[in-house]
């Protein structure tokens, strides 16, 4: 396709997703099938007008997941409830570290002894699958700052955590292949890639972010009323966050996640923000938008109702061209059985008991349970720690391998967790 035929594509995708938003959130479907049926339609499986393939364009790939995943991060940052309190954190906390961990190794036992893969390839495998994915599971997500929904934030606070938690297991598996230095009984992995890099990157993004929200009520406050463009001081905040935490070894997923998370409870404690019946900082947008619309009042917030709209539309900008351009990379006449298989054991066995074993003793409902062990989408993240393996080195027999296995199980669940959403929500919402 030219680069004109790729503009008007783009273009009437977006035109149709815009106009029909109404008719699209009354349909039993998600606009993920919409965008993947077009790319499987126009790509090697059809028509085969556009063909992209992973492995020789992993680098671009790589870069596209990257800011698709730490934009949705960010915006999942900071319509969080604060302040953060085990209480209300507990349960995707266990999601994010417990249950992921879990989903990891019960990856790898299967495609050690079912598919007879190396023990690194299936540590790696299973570490590339076991996050949820936070770009492509909006309608499971928070909608808005204050959103107490409990579902919603569960499964949204654990996608914006175990981004950075399955970083571990990528570097642990890329070790084992010979790819990543470990050090002597695996102690400079525990070390620098478990201990430092988790603990470092909070302390990055949730300093950072602070300081940011601390000099922005002050320029805002002074006697020289400043205008901050919130749309780029947020995008800023996420590249220096993201880039310090990289440069510092630290895992940058998990700073731009709590960098949002951060700016939000420091902004609403300097406003004087009242707390709920839960304790929780009060964070209703109309009362955020009643603050920023009263200039002679107290400072409005960096995080206001516009800016976070405007990171929500780069959200499903990158949600239609990565979807896109999946359907591009999917071949229907080289389906694998194994890939089939995979995806089956992900969505059946290792996410459902994953999470029952993790929630164990947190008090969470069973109901909650059931629909949490559903939903554990996976999509552009899964992708991205793919195309990361494959720039550090996998040998390129094992990286199409684990590639048409990954390209699989995401095509599925767009399919079949975006088909089930919207009933399985509508009704958990009604009971």
């Amino acid at each position: 396709m030219t680069n004109a035929q790729w503009f008007l594509l783009i273009g009437l995708l977006m035109l149709a997703r815009g106009l029909a938003a109404t008719t699209i959130m009354r349909l039993p479907i998600t606009s993920a099938i919409f965008y993947l049926s077009v790319g499987l339609l126009l790509g090697p499986t059809f028509l085969n007008l556009f063909r992209f393939d992973p492995i020789e364009q992993s680098g671009v790939l790589e870069v596209l997941t990257e800011i698709a995943v730490l934009i949705s991060l960010f915006s999942a940052g900071v319509k969080m409830p604060v302040p953060l309190t085990l209480k209300r954190w507990g349960a995707p906390i266990r999601l994010a570290w417990v249950s992921m961990s879990i989903t990891v190794g019960l990856v790898a036992a299967f495609s050690y002894f079912v598919l007879e893969l190396p023990l690194g390839a299936g540590i790696l495998l299973g570490a590339v699958l076991a996050p949820t994915d936070p770009v492509l599971a909006t309608d499971v997500q928070v909608r808005h700052a204050g959103d107490k929904d409990q579902l919603r934030f569960v499964l949204t606070c654990e996608a914006g955590m175990n981004d950075g938690s399955a970083f571990p297991f990528v570097m642990l598996g890329l070790g084992l292949l010979g790819l990543h230095e470990l050090g002597e009984f695996g102690m400079e992995w525990l070390l620098r890639d478990v201990l430092w890099a988790t603990v470092g990157a909070i302390l990055i993004g949730a300093g950072g972010s602070s300081l940011l929200a601390r000099l922005g009520w002050k320029l805002r406050g002074g006697g020289n009323k400043h205008e901050v463009l919130d749309d780029l001081v947020g995008l800023g905040l996420i590249a220096v966050v993201y880039g310090l935490s990289v440069w510092l070894k630290a895992w940058g997923f998990l700073a731009v996640f709590f960098a949002g998370v951060a700016l939000r409870h420091t902004e609403l404690v300097l406003a004087g923000a009242p707390r709920d019946k839960q304790g929780l900082l009060e964070q209703d947008p109309a009362r955020t938008e009643a603050a920023n619309a009263a200039p002679n009042n107290e400072p409005p917030l960096i995080v206001s109702a516009e800016a976070l709209v405007f990171k929500e539309h780069l959200e499903r900008l990158s949600e239609l061209i990565l979807v896109l351009l999946l359907g591009g990379m999917i071949v229907l006449g080289s389906w694998s059985w194994r890939a089939a298989g995979v995806a089956l054991f992900v969505f059946c066995i290792a996410r459902p008991v994953s999470v029952w074993i993790g929630l164990m003793g947190s008090g969470t409902s069973h109901r909650l349970r059931q629909i949490t062990g559903w939903f554990g989408v996976r999509g552009i993240g899964s992708i991205y720690y793919l195309m990361y393996s494959i720039q550090h080195g996998l040998e390129e027999a094992l990286a199409r391998e684990l590639t048409q296995i990954v390209l699989t199980v995401v095509m599925l669940s767009i399919f079949v967790h975006g088909i089930s959403v919207k009933p399985l929500m509508d009704r958990f919402w009604r009971r």
